[in-house]
Order: structure tokens, then sequence, then C-alpha cells
């Protein structure tokens, strides 16, 4: 029991201040309160600080100096694409630019995951892409939709049967869950994208790489243009 608390205790310690250097509350260069100050502030034992502050420290977001303390490293040296610092920056940044980031490295990676799925997708890995989209098919909310949503993104990524490209889903899953939800929210059919899951679930279920491409790429700049209020522009042929 005592050592769940101390992870308690120190998991709240990590959250507290990682959540407001990412969102700008503490500044780079900033210098932290001393250990036993901070520590009274945030009501744990010294113990629990220290640790909390080496898990900040790994993920690049404080370093600690002999006679000068502990300071808010710059931004770039956070470990952008750690779970914790992801998360934090989805949460902090202001919706336009999160959907804009979001959906650049959506872009890169997502389309190229449906091509090859379409090729290497076994039997099991289909049945739980179509188990997917049939959930979305049958959401009745917009939280059992982002659900559905999210599994089946997941699942496309898990049929490349890349583990370098399905190790990419582990580190955006909150950034997608996020966007997932915040999709939804904004339409009155929360179910508008589902046109185009059909189209990549189809096109995985043909073997056909080109065609899945092209139809998740359209679904993920449609879904920006649907958050934004932006519509597409419009090549010339």
């Amino acid at each position: 029991m005592r050592a769940a608390n101390a992870r308690n205790l120190h998991g709240h310690v990590i959250q507290e201040l990682g959540v407001r250097i990412v969102s700008g509350a503490l500044l780079p260069g900033e210098a932290l309160p001393r250990e036993e100050v901070l520590a009274e502030q945030m009501a744990v034992s010294r113990t629990a600080l220290r640790e909390a502050m080496r898990v900040l420290s790994a993920k690049g977001l404080i370093e600690a100096r002999p006679k000068v303390g502990t300071r808010v490293r710059e931004e770039r040296y956070w470990q952008q694409l750690d779970a914790d610092v992801l998360a934090w920056r989805c949460a902090s940044m202001p919706t336009a630019d999160f959907v804009q980031k979001l959906v650049e490295m959506r872009e890169i990676f997502e389309p190229a995951a449906a091509a090859l799925a379409a090729r290497r997708c076994n039997a099991d890995q289909f049945e739980r892409i179509e188990s997917a989209y049939k959930a979305m098919e049958a959401a009745r909310n917009t939280d059992e939709w982002a659900v559905a949503d999210l599994e089946f993104h997941e699942t496309v990524l898990l049929a490349t049967n890349n583990e370098l490209m399905i190790s990419l889903f582990s580190v955006v899953e909150t950034a997608l869950g996020s966007y997932f939800v915040l999709s939804a929210r904004k339409s009155s059919d929360f179910k508008y994208s589902l046109p185009h899951h059909r189209k990549v679930y189809e096109a995985i279920r043909r073997r056909e790489p080109e065609v899945a491409r092209r139809a998740m790429l359209q679904m993920i700049l449609d879904s920006r243009a649907h958050i934004t209020g932006k519509p597409r522009a419009r090549k010339s042929a």
C-alpha cells in the first residue's frame, strides 16, 4: 500500500509540473523552488519529489546543476514524442495548432500505412479492421464513435506488419484520440467520415494499395477541413 501511495504521489508531481512546463506556466530558464520548498508546496515527501524530478529530467523538461538548482529546459530539449509530453502538449495547444501539426504528422505515415496494410494484411488482421469499421457503423454517440475510430486506425497500422510503423501508434495514440473526439463533436453528424473509412476498408479488402493510400489521405484532409471550417483546396486537372 505504501509503495502504491508513493507511486501515486510522485505521479501527481510529474503530472502537475509537466503540465505547467509544457503549457508555458513555467518558462524555459525559470528556476524551480528549492527542494524542501517545492515538496511542501506540493504536499509530498522529498523522496517522492526527487523521483518525479528524475522522470521529468529524463523527458528533457528540466535539468539540475550544482549551485544553480533545477531549471526548466528549452523546448528543443524536450522529448516531444514521449507519450506524457505529447499528451500535455495536445491538451494545452490551441485547437488550430493542434489540428495542423497532427494532420501534418498523419499525412506522412497513415496513407503509407493503409497502402502497406492492403499489401500485407492477413485474415485475422482484416477481421479486426472489419470489426472496428462495424463498431463505427453501430456507434450511438460521439464517445463510442471516437473509441471505434481510434481502433480502426490502430488496426490498419497493425496490419502493416512493420514493427517500426506500429510503434508510431503508441506515440500518437493520445493525440489521435483527442483529435477524433474533437472531430466528432464538431459535427451535427458525428459519422460524417464513415464513407471515407469504408473506402479505406474496401481498398484493403480488395488488396489495392494505391487506392487505400489515396482514400486515407482524402479522409485526413477532409477531416481537417471539417474541424477548421476551411474547405479543401481543389487541384486543377
